[in-house]
C-alpha cells in the first residue's frame, strides 16, 4: 500500500470518527463516548498527515514541524488543565480564533506560492486558476471574519469588552458594504491577481467580523459562540480546498453544519432570527427600555428561612445559571438535591437552552456533580409544571427568568423565551447583589410578592440551607 493511499484509508477513519463524535455528544448519556471519538479521530488524522508530510521535508523541516507539535500540544494541554469551567466560554472562543487566522494564513500561502509568482510557473493547470483564485479570496475571508469575530467574542465573554451591542450609524449598510467590497474584490483578484487586492480582501474580511460580533448584545453570546464554531469549520474546509486535504473538506464541513444548525436551534429557544444574528444584529435595533434602576422593594431571607421553605414544599425546582458556575455551587446543590429527595420531595431541575455563556454548560457542570440525567430537563419540558411547583430556587440565573421578554416589548430580549419561574408559589432567587445580568436589564421577578432574595456566595449559601436542613 502506497503511503498516499494508507493517508486517505486513515482520513476515511478519522472523518467517521469525527461523525460518531458529533452523534454522541447529541446525548448526555453518550458525551463522554463522543468526546473519546472525537480525541480518536484528531489523533488518527494528524499521525497520518505527519507521516505524509515528513516524506517531502528535510531534516530541518521536520524540526520545525516537530516543535510546532510539542509548542502547540504544550500550550493546550496547560490551559485544558487550568482553565475554569466557568471560562471554558471564552477559551472556545479563543480556539475559534485560532482556526480563523490558520485559514488567512494557509490562504495567504497559497496565494504566495501560485499567484504572486504567476501561474505558469506553478504545478496549478492553467484552467484551474481562476477557481484557486477564487479559492483563495474566499478562504481568507471566512478565515479573517471568524478571526476577528472570535476575538472580540472573547472580549466579551471575558469581560474585556461591554456586553452591549455596538451601534454604529448604518451599521446595516456598513454590513452590506463589507459583503459587496469582498464580492467585487475577489473578482479582482480573481481576473487580475495582485497584492494590494489580496490585502483589500483580507482588511475588509477581518474589519467585517470585528463588527458582526461586536454588533451582537451579551444576551445572543451563546448563539454567537455556536455560530463561531460553524464559521470555524467553514475556514477549516476552506483550507482544505486550498491544501487539496479531503479530511479538512470533510471534517470542517461537519463542523460547520452542525455549528450552524445549533445556532438556528439555538436563535429558535430564544425568539431571535437565525439571519439577524450571523448579520450581527441585521435589521434589529437595540430596545429602549433596558434599565438597572430598581423597579420596586425587594425581601431578603435568610438559609433558615429557606431550609423551612423547603421542608415544607412538595416539590421543587432548580434553575441553575452562569452564577453557580462562578461560585461552583453544583457539589453542594448536588448535596441539597439528594437531601430533599430523600425526604420525599420531588427535586426536578429547569435548563434554559442558553443558560450559562455556551451551549449545554449547566448540562456539564450538573453531569460533573453526578445529578441524575432524569431530573434534568429543558425549558420546555417544565414550563409547564412550574405553576403547580411549591418552590423554585434560581441559582445564579438573571435573564432567562425574566419576566421582562414576555411583559416588555421594548426590552432588549423580548419575545425570548424564558423559564416562568414566577408562575410557582414560592421563589428563592440566590444573588451575590441586585445588579442586573449579562443582558443589561433589570429583573422584575427580584420584586415580585413571591419572590425572596438571598444574597451572597452561592455554594455557600447552598451549604448554609445544607445545614439548616
Amino acid at each position: 500500500m502506497s503511503p498516499e493511499t494508507a493517508a486517505t484509508a486513515a482520513y476515511i477513519v478519522a472523518a467517521l470518527l469525527t461523525v460518531m463524535s458529533l452523534a454522541g455528544l447529541s446525548k448526555h448519556e453518550t458525551a463522554r463516548a463522543g468526546v473519546a471519538y472525537g480525541i480518536a479521530g484528531m489523533a488518527v488524522a494528524l499521525v497520518a498527515t505527519v507521516a505524509l508530510a515528513a516524506r517531502s521535508l528535510t531534516a530541518g523541516g521536520i524540526a520545525l514541524l516537530a516543535a510546532a507539535m510539542v509548542v502547540g500540544g504544550g500550550v493546550g494541554l496547560w490551559r485544558a488543565r487550568v482553565v475554569e469551567m466557568t471560562g471554558m466560554p471564552e477559551l472556545i472562543a479563543l480556539l475559534h480564533s485560532f482556526v480563523g487566522l490558520a485559514a488567512v494564513l494557509v490562504g495567504w500561502n497559497g496565494y504566495l506560492e501560485v499567484e504572486a509568482v504567476g501561474g505558469a510557473q506553478t504545478t496549478v493547470p492553467p484552467e484551474l486558476l481562476g477557481i484557486h483564485s477564487v479559492e483563495v479570496g474566499v478562504g481568507v475571508f471566512i478565515g479573517a471574519v471568524t478571526f476577528t469575530g472570535s476575538i472580540v467574542a472573547y472580549g466579551k465573554l471575558s469581560g474585556r469588552m461591554k456586553s452591549r451591542p455596538l451601534t454604529l450609524p448604518g451599521k446595516n449598510a456598513l454590513n452590506l458594504a463589507a459583503l459587496v467590497a469582498f464580492v467585487a474584490l475577489t473578482a479582482g483578484f480573481t481576473i487580475a491577481p495582485s497584492l494590494g487586492l489580496m490585502i483589500g480582501i483580507t482588511a475588509v474580511a477581518l474589519a467585517l467580523g470585528w463588527h458582526l460580533v461586536a454588533s451582537i448584545g451579551g444576551g445572543d453570546m451563546p448563539v454567537v459562540v455556536s455560530m463561531l464554531n460553524s464559521y470555524s469549520g467553514w475556514a477549516a474546509a476552506a483550507s482544505g480546498f486550498l491544501l487539496d486535504n479531503t479530511l479538512l473538506i470533510v471534517t470542517g464541513a461537519l463542523v460547520g453544519s452542525s455549528g450552524a444548525y445549533l445556532s438556528y436551534v439555538m436563535c429558535q429557544a430564544m425568539n431571535r432570527s437565525f439571519l439577524s444574528v450571523i448579520a450581527g444584529g441585521f435589521g434589529v435595533e437595540s430596545g429602549t427600555s433596558a434599565s438597572g434602576a430598581e423597579e420596586g422593594e425587594h425581601r431578603e431571607v435568610d438559609a433558615d428561612e429557606v431550609a423551612e421553605m423547603l421542608a415544607e414544599a412538595s416539590s421543587v425546582v432548580i434553575v441553575p445559571g452562569y452564577g453557580m458556575a462562578v461560585a461552583q455551587a453544583q457539589y453542594p446543590v448536588a448535596d441539597l438535591t439528594r437531601r430533599l429527595a430523600d425526604r420525599g420531595i420531588e427535586v426536578r431541575f429547569g435548563i434554559h437552552p442558553v443558560a450559562g455563556r455556551l451551549p449545554g454548560h449547566m448540562n456539564v457542570l450538573l453531569a460533573e456533580a453526578k445529578v441524575p440525567y432524569d431530573i434534568v430537563l429543558e425549558m420546555d419540558e417544565i414550563n409547564d409544571d412550574l405553576a403547580t411547583t411549591s418552590v423554585v430556587l434560581v441559582i445564579g440565573a438573571n435573564d432567562t427568568v425574566n419576566p421582562a421578554a414576555m411583559d416588555d416589548p421594548g426590552s432588549p430580549i423580548a419575545g425570548m423565551p424564558v423559564l416562568r419561574v414566577w408562575e410557582a408559589k414560592n421563589v428563592v432567587v440566590f444573588k451575590r447583589s441586585m445588579a442586573v445580568g449579562y443582558a443589561g436589564v433589570q429583573n422584575p421577578l427580584f420584586f415580585r410578592e413571591n419572590t425572596s432574595m438571598i444574597f451572597g456566595d452561592a455554594k455557600a449559601r447552598v451549604e448554609d440551607i445544607l445545614k439548616a436542613l
